[in-house]
């Protein structure tokens, strides 16, 4: 069982970024060597998705944040959307 379901006090929401990144990575690796029985894998499937979800949501919260860094120009502050280089 994973970290997240046995600390009852703590919610996937509660977790940082990087913790729920990482419990998903240990779930995705596990579900992916298929020696889980069937309930388990399930089980594993639905807290991967809610730990998923947490991470979008971090991500997005972060990319709003980014969006909203200032940059000046001509002694005010305006707002510039982040434009990422694709290689």
């Amino acid at each position: 069982m994973s970290r997240v379901s046995k600390r009852k006090s703590v919610t996937p929401e509660d977790l940082p970024f990087e913790t729920a990144l990482s419990e998903l990575e240990t779930i995705v690796k596990a579900l992916e060597d298929g020696e889980l029985a069937l309930e388990e894998a399930l089980n594993r499937f639905s807290e991967g998705m809610t730990l998923s979800r947490v991470c979008l949501d971090r991500l997005n919260a972060a990319e709003t944040r980014i969006d909203q860094i200032l940059t000046e120009e001509k002694g005010k502050y305006v707002q510039k959307p982040l434009e990422l280089e694709m290689e």
